[in-house]
């Protein structure tokens, strides 16, 4: 077992610093836009399709940047390209409050975008796989159960900064976060050097006995299906508790199941971490998927009734949490540790340019056709990210 000693002098100090930067940087930039924008639109005159795209162009940019900020992390650590991240997020916090020309806020959240790539979990888990090797998986994992809870916290921060301080306020709120806050943990507790993880401490990790180039067909197999997975979370966050609401659900009752989405997240990471270190990461991707299909199944069989609707929510919840851990795991059990950021970072890159697409493909789909064509093209993602994951064949 890891001490609480070395939570706080130790290399597993990681978890923790990095545990609280998750929430804050997820928090400050990823989950503002829903409740923001909307607002930034309204102030500026702006169509609401044009202000939620500088969003989407801030997460393209994050996707053409990823595998840069991955090959930093490997050659520079996290304490540099982290720390760059949050000063260069609270840079565009600041910035996006005065910029009121179209073509400044488009440029503003292509920083904002180089912000994302080196802050959220793509260069975390890219920290801790130069910090632990091979033995990153458990702190992935640890690293996780903080970061579940940042939409939890950040929604209603927001919402009361909103209405206490105006959301020009809020964001310079969360860019003195950023600053004073984020980057001074990533710069100075950190940790700098490289420790593999085969110490007791960390327990008998079950680790495959080889691994593979990162590339060729093993490669596409797990990129595609990250990849195509990343469509389902970003394109219902946007659209799902409106679908729920347009087929009878009210919109308290739809509010409070998507309530639902944070803690199931959090509760199937925490069940993986207490007993899934002997089952290969990659179980844990198909079981992921073929929960997410499931659920959809249910929808589709049983209908958009309140019940329904909160355990498709639960089971969605549930296999994104799973799936987040994949996504750091998978990489490392089947490529191992070597050159791990840059690796994180390739595989980044299609997971965000499809999560910045996936929001206005379900818009464009539920205009032109239905909701429940909508669900659908979300659920075909989801049986290609499957299949995907069931093609990937374990070295040795």
């Amino acid at each position: 077992m890891t001490s609480f000693r070395n939570f706080l002098t130790g290399p597993w100090r990681a978890v923790p610093v990095l545990g609280v930067t998750q929430i804050t940087a997820w928090g400050a930039i990823f989950y503002t836009p829903v409740l923001i924008v909307p607002l930034i639109a309204a102030d500026r005159g702006w169509s609401m399709s044009f202000a939620m795209g500088g969003f989407s162009l801030g997460l393209l940019t994050a996707g053409i940047a990823a595998r840069y900020v991955g090959s930093s992390i490997d050659r520079l650590g996290g304490h540099v390209t982290m720390t760059c991240g949050s000063l260069g997020g609270a840079l565009g916090l600041v910035l996006i409050t005065h910029a009121a020309n179209p073509l400044a806020y488009c440029a503003v959240w292509m920083l904002l975008g180089l912000s994302l790539a080196a802050s959220l979990y793509d260069a975390a888990f890219a920290s801790l796989g130069r910090i632990f090797g091979m033995g990153a998986r458990r702190p992935i994992t640890a690293l996780t159960l903080a970061g579940g809870f940042a939409s939890t916290v950040s929604w209603p921060v927001t919402h009361l900064l909103i209405e206490s301080i105006g959301w020009r306020g809020c964001y310079l709120v969360y860019a003195a976060v950023l600053a004073l806050i984020n980057a001074p943990l990533h710069a100075f507790l950190l940790p700098r050097e490289r420790v593999h993880a085969e110490a007791p401490e960390t327990g008998p990790v079950k680790t495959p006995a080889k691994t593979v180039p990162a590339k060729g067909v093993t490669f596409v197999l797990v990129a595609s299906a990250f990849a195509t997975y990343a469509f389902v979370p970003s394109g219902l966050s946007a659209h799902l508790l409106a679908i729920f609401q347009r087929n009878g659900i009210d919109a308290a009752t739809a509010v409070w199941i998507g309530a639902l989405f944070g803690p199931a997240q959090v509760l199937a990471r925490l069940i993986e971490f207490s007993f899934g270190r002997e089952l290969h990461p990659l179980w844990v991707a198909r079981f992921a998927y073929g929960a997410l299909l499931v659920a959809f199944v249910l929808l589709a069989v049983l209908g958009t009734s309140p019940v329904v609707a909160a355990v498709f929510a639960l089971m969605f919840g549930g296999a994104n949490g799973l799936t987040t851990i994949a996504r750091g795991a998978v990489p490392l059990a089947l490529f191992g540790a070597s050159g791990y950021g840059r690796l994180m970072g390739r595989l980044a890159t299609p997971f965000l340019i499809v999560q910045s697409a996936a929001p206005l493909v379900m818009a464009f789909v539920v205009e032109r056709f239905s909701d429940a064509a909508a669900l659908t093209l979300a659920a075909g993602f989801a049986t290609v990210a499957f299949i995907c994951a069931i093609l990937i064949r374990r070295p040795g």
